[in-house]
């Protein structure tokens, strides 16, 4: 009982565990591998612009609605506020804009958080989180859309 106290394994609900675990963040049926873990059926809402240019910054904005009283269980087995995080697939040629590109407003809605790809082969899947609720319940994805211009085979049209 005392091993089970003190050597129980640390909770899998962190992004790193899905990149671990999963080769891709989506499964065949469409659901994000996260949801094994922890999301269950929680909505999230996602806003991008209706258009954007070739070779442009542009912000998606994450919002993860959730009830405020709920509560998790922190590292030193107290209740606390929920820790958050999202992963976002982009279509086909856009990409996590560099440092160097992203507009002084989206660095101040950005803040300190450091995005990463689902894996260095996969960059169109960017993973945020864990990251404190209570700050981040709207995370803002700074993304760059291709420019055909010079990769001959990206191509615009509506995306899903």
């Amino acid at each position: 009982m005392i091993y089970i106290i003190t050597q129980a394994p640390l909770s899998n609900a962190y992004p790193i565990f899905a990149q671990q675990g999963y080769e891709n963040p989506r499964e065949v049926t469409g659901r994000i591998v996260c949801a094994n873990c922890h999301l269950a059926n929680k909505p999230v809402d996602i806003e991008v612009p209706q258009a954007v240019l070739p070779d442009t910054v542009f912000e998606a904005v994450v919002r993860i609605p959730y009830d405020l009283q709920l509560k998790q269980v922190l590292a030193n087995g107290k209740k606390g506020a929920l820790n958050v995080g999202a992963v976002l697939i982009l279509p086909e040629g856009f990409e996590l804009a560099p440092p160097d590109r992203i507009l002084p407003e989206i660095k101040e809605k950005i803040g300190n958080m450091s995005f990463q790809s689902y894996r260095p082969t996969k960059t169109k899947f960017l993973v945020i989180g864990p990251v404190p609720s209570q700050k981040y319940s709207e995370i803002t994805f700074p993304i760059l859309s291709p420019d055909p211009a010079t990769k001959k085979d990206v191509h615009f049209f509506p995306y899903t």
